[in-house]
């Protein structure tokens, strides 16, 4: 026997679980066929099917061409998986099984969800990108067929919801229906049903009390891409993911955790104004080395991240267009309260995040209406996580392909602020005109965009490079105030007062931004030993520049605490570090354009460098 697997990866092993090394149109000519109502289909059919793109004859040839692979690949094989003539193409389904026959099995209704629930949450063929458009067509009408036979079967499953666990199965399958179609009704009262009848629906108005609107797409020609309020219905919902709880140690208080964080998956399924991806893929995007990549591949505007410690539940809700920490919280959670009080936080932090979503909605809905700007940002941005002159560079060039497509596009004009800073940072030559232009680029966004905090971090760290300390605490205090939550205007809040010579609140606020964003950028670190270091707490600093991934800016910092703290070897390593990367060093041309509000600050700074051998 042979299996063909059609849900997560399209594969074909034998029965001993050997991989079957068909090319992958051959695996999909076998989809096709399969899941069709004949086993049988006509050469001109397949080689349309696959080959749409090209004349007819060459692609009557590339099916020829494959059919005499297969014929190699199943070379001595007794029953092989197809009988090929003249005209047509056979498959023998006495040898071929599939897991599409989970659709057409029998047993109770329950025993059917649980099996296609389990089934279709993987993705038909998820593996493969459509080289035709009669290919792409077939995958979207079987997975269309698919979620109405899974709809279908949970409707005939309800008489059983009763039985043990019964209800965690029919919620399971209810939440990827609507995962798929949040304006299905008759499964969100179901789902509202099943979790006992939120009292969030009752608390909360409808689109959390603000009008619905949709986004208007441009007629083609049209310069206009602005947000217009021209319906009640929403079309483009902004989808929300919900990623299980993390923790250094797995326990019974973990696991009452993750069921907390399905509590509030359903209890948001209530709301309408939003689209809750299922847990399924929740759980796989958790597990994702390149998570920022797969949010942005499943359109994903809103992350609600969490972490379990002894601590309790630490949930914060970001928005992903800007990396921006919206809202966050930590619930206590002790195993001894969390079973009776489980409810109660979930409907806490349910009516929370609701509320947010709200309240973020005006700014999501400007992203959506300017995609092409949007992907451009996003990619600029994910270049300024390393601070080389070669990413800052290309984040640039990114920002700037940004504006291109939307001139008034106020998140790359923050952008490109960061990009002059931090290029000014990185090559410490004190070129001011790169100061001047993030200045410009920085009041830019407040211009378009003036309730922001982006625009305001960015002039307040302009600001203090351009040596007007007091106007840099101002302008990144309005930025608190306005996104109090955001933990990237924390740290540059946290920079600017280790420069006012405040570096015990420094410390503090930088710890707090640690403490919102656990995954420490090194920015945060390097922060945090310059405000250590000012403090004289030699070892903390050169912990914190220990911790960095990449330690390339904090080599002179690093270098200065070694030396005060005695440490001459590693003084030398650093400093020869520093070096390297420019060699040109001066310590007294650097002191001079780096901004202390106090006199101490840069004899200390100076002392240290000094010692360390600069």
């Amino acid at each position: 026997m042979l299996h063909l697997q059609t849900f997560g990866d399209l594969r074909l092993t034998e029965a001993d679980g050997e991989l079957v090394r068909y090319p992958i149109k051959g695996l999909l000519m076998m989809a096709h066929i399969y899941a069709g109502a004949s086993n049988e289909l006509s050469r001109y059919e397949l080689a349309q099917f696959l080959w749409s793109d090209v004349e007819p004859e060459l692609a009557r040839l590339n099916l020829r061409k494959m059919l005499s692979r297969i014929r190699e690949v199943d070379g001595g094989r007794v029953e092989t998986a197809f009988d090929f003539t003249a005209t047509t193409v056979c498959l023998n389904k006495q040898v071929v099984s599939s897991d599409l026959d989970v659709f057409r099995a029998g047993g109770t209704p329950l025993d059917r969800l649980q099996a296609i629930a389990e089934l279709t949450q993987r993705g038909f063929i998820g593996n493969i990108k459509p080289a035709t458009k009669p290919v792409d067509a077939w995958i979207r009408a079987q997975r269309d067929v698919h979620a109405l036979q899974l709809r279908q079967t949970l409707l005939e499953a309800l008489p059983d919801e009763q039985k043990p666990g019964a209800a965690r199965i029919i919620s399971s399958a209810a939440l990827q229906i609507l995962e798929r179609d949040p304006n299905d009704e008759q499964i969100r009262a179901l789902l509202h049903r099943l979790s006992g009848g939120s009292s969030l629906g009752e608390r909360l108005p409808d689109d959390g009390g603000r009008p619905r609107v949709e986004v208007k797409r441009p007629e083609p020609g049209s310069q206009s891409t602005d947000i217009e309020r021209i319906s009640p219905t929403l079309r483009i919902l902004p989808r929300l993911v919900l990623l299980p709880p993390t923790a250094k140690h797995a326990d019974a208080g973990l696991a009452l955790a993750n069921a907390l964080i399905e509590d509030v998956t359903i209890e948001l399924c209530a709301l309408r104004h939003i689209s809750i991806v299922a847990p399924h893929t929740a759980g796989q995007i958790r597990r994702d080395s390149e998570k920022a990549a797969v949010v942005a591949r499943h359109s994903i505007a809103y992350l609600l991240d969490t972490r379990f410690s002894e601590e309790g539940l630490f949930a914060q809700l970001i928005y992903f267009p800007t990396d921006e920490i919206i809202w966050a919280n930590r619930f206590r959670m002790t195993p001894d309260i969390l079973p009776r009080q489980r409810r109660i936080i979930a409907q806490q932090l349910t009516a929370s995040v609701a509320r947010e979503l709200a309240e973020n909605e005006e700014e999501r809905l400007r992203f959506e209406a300017n995609p092409e700007a949007y992907h451009a940002y996003l990619v600029g941005s994910s270049l300024m996580s390393k601070l080389t002159l070669p990413h800052i560079r290309r984040a640039r060039k990114a920002f700037k392909q940004s504006l291109s497509h939307k001139t008034d596009f106020s998140p790359s004009f923050t952008g490109l602020a960061r990009t002059f800073t931090s290029e000014w940072l990185v090559t410490a030559q004190g070129n001011d005109e790169l100061l001047h232009l993030a200045e410009q680029h920085a009041l830019r966004a407040i211009e378009r965009d003036p309730g922001s905090a982006a625009g305001h971090r960015e002039l307040g760290v302009t600001k203090l490079y351009l040596g007007d300390v007091d106007a840099s605490v101002a302008a990144l205090h309005l930025a608190e105030e306005l996104s109090p939550h955001f933990a990237d205007v924390i740290y540059s809040h946290a920079d600017t007062l280790v420069h006012a010579s405040r570096p015990c609140d420094a410390l503090a606020k930088i710890r707090k931004a640690i403490s919102l964003n656990p995954i420490a950028p090194d920015a945060y670190l390097w922060c945090a030993a310059g405000a250590s270091f000012f403090l004289e707490q030699y070892e903390e600093a050169i912990a914190y520049v220990d911790a960095m991934k990449d330690k390339a800016p904090a080599h002179r910092i690093a270098a200065a605490s070694c030396a005060m703290a005695g440490d001459r070897k590693r003084a030398l390593f650093h400093r020869q570090r520093v070096e390297s990367i420019n060699p040109v060093f001066d310590v007294e041309k650097w002191l001079a354009i780096v901004p202390f509000k106090e006199q101490w600050q840069k004899d200390l700074y100076r002392e240290g460098l000094l010692k360390a051998g600069f």
